[in-house]
């Protein structure tokens, strides 16, 4: 098993100084590799083509070849010893720059950053989706340093002393949480965050198994669904009948947040005043993160202490959540109201809620407790009721509905949530997406555990609008 525990490191001020010299370092190291790749594909390939008619052409403009083999990571990792020979003058600024100074794994680990880059551009990940073309970086934060060039010289208390090669001194960092036990490190991440440096520890412990998600077999008792609300000050139902709450960290600090970068935009470029905003905006930023992250981890250690062996979530397209509406245009080319003005918040609440952070932090927490989470198709779970083959949520302001059968309330958000619970066992209708009918169905066989779900919430027994009248 892989753990990363981050602790805060407190450089002295002439190791600070070096170890920005190695993130200016490796940021010229990364951009200057990503634009030697785009030089070899403008100068070794050429998009000319002869016009229709035309069989061929005295003259035409291509680029200055320069004709030469591809480059891949091997080939400039096989650059660094000649860098380290002399001093690197940047062209733009005439600054002279020393590879020597960094570890040469960190450099190696620059390289192959660009090389993940690239493969993500050009062919994909596992799933088959594409990243965006490989941008330049106007700052670098990260340095990873392999246990190699790492040695453990002191432990006291609260605090923790590294000898790094080539960086000055002890780099003291302060335990705020104990190592585990029977762990061994592999490497160490340092960054450089708004409010100071941060160290990220990977240790590994190969005696530790890891749990496939085929060796736990899920059960109604064993299992339970997760269903993403984003409704008013809610965040998450589940298939037990619970709300867990939502904090809302950018909701409630947009305005400060709207308010300083007001200020800053208002100062003259490169002046004091401006820098002091912009590291006020940051650690603004930062404050919204963290909460942001906090909660999700405390909703995560929640759900796993229900003692439940697996957790059924949806398979939401985030991204496609977030996207703008197209633009409508009337015969005239004019253009019409798309309703985007009105998409724009939720857009902000998704990106608020942050759903996507939560899922990978709810997977790490649930794996290192024994249990696994499973991402579930979620079509029609938020329309049809848990109990009976009927479509009653057909529309996203039907939150509750009344159930004269039973004589209870049925929530929109906990009837999706056992819904998906019951997609992960497979006992979700079967239903046919042209027309949209229940094809096969199964849910005779769990109507009476979800109808003791649904009694058990105090909301359910609340007087009807014919009894209130």
């Amino acid at each position: 098993m892989i753990l990363n525990y981050q602790y805060r490191c407190y450089p002295e001020t002439p190791q600070k100084s070096q170890l920005n010299s190695w993130l200016r370092v490796c940021q010229y190291w990364y951009n200057w590799q990503i634009g030697d790749r785009f030089r070899w594909w403008d100068r070794n390939r050429t998009n000319y083509v002869i016009p229709s008619g035309e069989f061929c052409c005295i003259s035409c403009s291509l680029p200055p070849l320069e004709l030469r083999d591809k480059p891949t990571f091997y080939s400039q990792k096989k650059l660094l010893p000649e860098k380290k020979k002399d001093l690197t003058i940047v062209k733009h600024s005439g600054e002279l720059l020393d590879f020597s100074i960094v570890p040469s794994q960190t450099l190696q680990d620059v390289s192959k950053r660009v090389k993940l880059a690239f493969d993500r551009y050009i062919k994909g990940d596992i799933n088959g989706s594409r990243s965006g073309k490989p941008r330049f970086k106007n700052r670098y934060r990260t340095l990873k340093i392999e246990a190699q060039a790492i040695k453990i010289k002191r432990i006291e208390k609260n605090w923790f002393y590294l000898s790094i090669s080539k960086l000055g001194g002890w780099l003291k960092i302060r335990l705020h949480r104990p190592l585990p036990q029977g762990f061994s490190l592999k490497n160490i991440l340092i960054t450089r965050k708004a409010d100071g440096w941060y160290c990220t520890m990977c240790l590994d412990d190969p005696s530790v198994p890891k749990i496939s998600k085929d060796e736990i077999i899920p059960s109604w008792d064993n299992s339970m669904g997760i269903d993403a609300v984003l409704f008013e000050d809610n965040y998450l139902a589940n298939s037990e009948g619970n709300k867990l709450p939502s904090v809302k960290s950018y909701r409630k600090n947009q305005t400060k947040l709207a308010k300083i970068s007001q200020r800053k935009n208002t100062k003259e470029k490169g002046s004091k005043a401006r820098r002091k905003l912009a590291k006020r905006e940051a650690r603004k930023h930062q404050q919204i993160a963290r909460a942001r992250k906090d909660h999700a981890y405390k909703m995560a250690h929640s759900l796993v202490h229900s003692d439940k062996k697996v957790f059924f979530v949806e398979n939401l397209n985030l991204q496609g959540l977030r996207k703008r509406n197209k633009t409508k245009k009337d015969h005239q080319g004019n253009y019409l109201p798309n309703g985007q003005s009105a998409k724009s918040g939720l857009n902000k609440s998704w990106s608020d809620a942050s759903f996507g952070q939560f899922f990978d932090i709810f997977s790490y927490i649930a794996e290192k407790a024994g249990a696994v989470v499973k991402k579930v198709n979620p079509a029609y779970t938020s329309q049809l009721l848990p109990h009976r083959d009927e479509f009653v949520f057909t529309d996203c302001s039907i939150r509750k509905y009344w159930d004269e059968i039973e004589k209870i309330w049925v929530d929109r958000d906990i009837s999706a949530s056992i819904n998906l619970k019951r997609v992960g066992l497979e006992l979700f209708p079967t239903i046919n997406r042209r027309s949209g009918k229940i094809v096969k169905s199964q849910t005779n066989s769990t109507a009476k555990e979800v109808l003791a779900v649904l009694k058990r919430i105090p909301e359910a027994y609340a007087l009807s609008l014919d009894e209130r009248r």
